[in-house]
């Protein structure tokens, strides 16, 4: 038998470890390899799905921890446990026998290679209770089979890989301790105020919604004024063009003072002062790194975050692109090297043509020093066939032509154009205005999408005919009236932004280089999976990709306000802590005790913070609005929806009449509750399924609290 265990994070990549290699049998839980010159015995491939194992639940660890209490608070165990997930059993007890087996002497974490990835292998290591085994890390940044090769000829000791593993533990534990804690510390004191539903609260989500509400409160309470500028439309010998004053003010007295001081009358006569020409050159884009990729795709096709992270992922395991999970925009000279080395053929695939400016490398996109875990993503060094191509979804396409395109316009050159600025003098008053004339295409020839352009749209539409120095030009000048315009609310591709640069708002000069240093709320691999989570939790509405913090939302955040759980501030100190245990300057129990500490405050002060009238009236009215119908069974409350069911507002006070969220399959709307509640019957519900797994059609009715189904032929269920 093989002494080498390999411990892949998925199937997936599992598979594209052996198909590197000669395969000697699959199995359901595993792979054997022959002996080669890598595995001179051979090795097992064996693989999680994602996690195997979780942090225990409350109640696992103390009875009293099972239900929701303010008395039960803090809830901070001694030491922390796992548990094997459910439904995995089955792997995980085959790797548990494997990872034990006496003539297995190297296991190999051949996980994705981040921090994540480590806290993956090491949490399943440690369940298994192995002891005495070699580990070795896998450290690669593609999938394609000599890259996988030359990583397995080049295995990293564990030192660094343990260092992440405490890393990203002490992180699962912080937020788990933050959650369970916060969550129900807020809802409990809530639901004492009325509220008729629970909230989430997280180290990372919360401070995330508070961002975003900023902003709404920002654009709600902005109040739009007045200001007033000059603008001169003037015709020459070759046609007209505009011009602006140099005054944009909102007391009008100040711009009439200056047009009296000129003695400017709708219509005069001026000359063209002065021409400057100047040609500007516009660099090829850096190279794609998660955000970038993610921000782009959004403004382009409206993709989610998530959704781009999940598509790049599946061309990364195509082996169609390099690891996705990545913040800088750098590559090495390797790379670059096999980059330069098919520049042509990457061309044909792209379906382009131009002449390679330059195949030296440019420190605007080649540099080691840039490069730490992870290189940009760029195109791997497999060039798909047609037919692969046209395998693809829309949404791979489009995404795999943004990471080649991008690539391929470090070869191109510069977009090249002539910014023309002219003065005209009108009674000693100067109008500019400012054209441009395009030379060179460059590398935007790539990219036929308009938001790709890099040159503002207002200086394009500006038409500049041929003038010449002192030409006299006839114009007309008007005083415009302009209104000053709230800031925009974001789009869903402009949260990560938001996430990673919030450091921007903050006054604090300390916590602005913190956060800098930690690039904002998140991390480039986490904030998509943020932004799913507060969506999910109802915090925040996706429309037409415009992002609006909803009533729930709004209430997360009046009652966050002032504390710490707001700022991403405290966020930002805590990641940087984190880095720090990553880095071996840090401990993980210090960092626990931080948290337990803050906890503790939270719990001590939050009941005196929740004492605002407003927090008040957005409650009143999100249960005004959240009430279906009276209840039929007491009689003296209101049906309410909850997160996964409907219930009796008097619930409290011992109403137990309920209505689930969905039956046999089918989701209940609100109507059908109201529906039961007042008429007793829903309409008909169709699609239904059966235990056996038959489809049925019936309508439901309410009898005696409880729901029976009726036929069409009147017969019950």
């Amino acid at each position: 038998m093989s002494n080498i265990a390999i411990f892949a994070e998925k199937p997936s990549q599992a598979k594209a470890y052996a198909d590197a290699f000669s395969i000697k049998k699959r199995h359901k839980t595993h792979i054997e390899l022959n002996p080669c010159q890598t595995f001179p015995t051979g090795a097992i491939i064996t693989w999680g799905i994602g996690h195997l194992v979780e942090l225990k639940e409350p109640k696992e660890y103390r009875k009293e921890w099972a239900t929701w209490n303010l008395s039960s608070l803090p809830i901070l165990p001694n030491y922390y446990e796992y548990k094997v997930s459910y439904d995995k059993r089955e792997q995980f007890n085959f790797i548990k026998q494997l990872f034990n087996d006496s003539s297995i002497r190297t296991i190999v974490n051949g996980c994705d290679s981040d921090r994540e990835g480590s806290n993956i292998f090491y949490s399943s290591y440690y369940m298994t209770g192995a002891k005495n085994k070699e580990i070795k890390r896998l450290w690669i940044n593609s999938l394609e089979v000599d890259e996988i090769r030359k990583g397995f000829n080049n295995l990293q000791d564990n030192k660094k890989d343990l260092l992440l593993y405490y890393e990203a533990k002490t992180r699962q534990i912080s937020d788990w301790l933050v959650g369970m804690n916060g969550s129900r510390l807020f809802t409990l004191l809530l639901q004492q105020k009325g509220f008729n539903d629970s909230l989430s609260i997280g180290r990372v989500q919360s401070p995330t919604v508070y961002l975003i509400y900023q902003r709404q409160k920002e654009i709600e309470q902005f109040v739009s004024t007045p200001f007033y500028e000059i603008e001169g439309s003037f015709t020459a010998k070759n046609g007209m063009y505009k011009g602006k004053a140099k005054i944009k003010s909102e007391k009008i007295e100040e711009v009439q003072a200056l047009m009296k001081q000129h003695n400017i009358l709708e219509r005069n006569e001026g000359f063209v002062k002065s021409i400057n020409k100047k040609e500007k050159h516009i660099k090829p884009p850096k190279l794609h790194a998660l955000s970038t990729l993610q921000a782009v795709a959004n403004r382009k096709w409206k993709y989610s975050p998530a959704n781009v992270l999940k598509t790049v992922q599946g061309l990364y395991e195509k082996k169609l692109v390099t690891y996705p999970r990545t913040d800088t925009q750098f590559i090495t000279t390797n790379e670059f090297a096999y980059l330069s080395a098919n520049v042509e053929r990457y061309q044909e695939i792209a379906g382009v043509s131009f002449p390679i400016a330059s195949k030296r490398a440019n420190k605007r996109y080649v540099d080691n020093t840039k490069v730490q875990e992870h290189y940009a993503i760029i195109p791997t060094k497999t060039i798909p066939t047609v037919k692969k191509i046209q395998g693809l979804s829309n949404q791979e396409r489009n995404l795999y032509f943004e990471i080649l395109k991008t690539t391929l316009a470090m070869f191109h050159s510069n977009y090249i154009y002539e910014e023309t600025k002219i003065i005209t003098d009108v009674n000693k008053l100067d109008f500019e205005s400012t054209g441009k004339t395009e030379i060179s295409k460059g590398w935007k020839e790539l990219f036929t999408h308009a938001q790709q352009q890099t040159v503002k749209k207002k200086d394009e539409e500006i038409q500049i005919p041929i003038l010449e120095e002192n030409e006299k030009v006839s114009g007309v000048i008007q005083m415009k009236k302009g209104m000053t315009k709230p800031p925009k609310p974001y789009t869903e591709g402009q949260l990560i932004n938001m996430m990673k640069t919030c450091g921007k708002n903050i006054e604090n000069e300390e916590e602005m280089e913190i956060l800098k240093e930690v690039e904002g709320l998140g991390t480039e691999a986490t904030r998509s999976g943020i932004i799913e989570t507060i969506k999910r939790h109802g915090y925040i509405n996706v429309n037409k990709n415009i992002v609006s913090v909803t009533k729930k939302g709004e209430i997360l955040c009046q009652s966050i306000q002032g504390n710490l759980l707001s700022s991403p501030s405290m966020t930002a100190k805590w990641e940087a802590y984190l880095k720090k245990i990553g880095n071996g300057e840090g401990k993980p129990n210090h960092f626990i005790s931080s948290i337990a500490r803050f906890l503790e405050k939270l719990i001590q002060e939050t009941p005196q913070q929740l004492n605002v009238k407003k927090l008040d009236q957005s409650i009143a009215m999100t249960q005004k609005n959240n009430k279906i119908a009276a209840c039929p069974t007491c009689k003296k409350g209101n049906i309410i929806q909850r997160k996964t069911y409907y219930r009796c507002s008097e619930h409290e006070n011992g109403c137990k009449q309920t209505f689930p969220g969905q039956i046999l399959g089918k989701k209940l709307t609100e109507k059908n509750i109201k529906d039961l509640c007042t008429e007793g019957k829903t309409s008909m519900i169709k699609g239904m399924k059966s235990k056996k797994g038959k489809r049925f059609n019936a309508y439901l009715r309410l009898k005696e609290g409880k729901i029976t189904f009726e036929f069409a032929n009147h017969s019950k269920k």
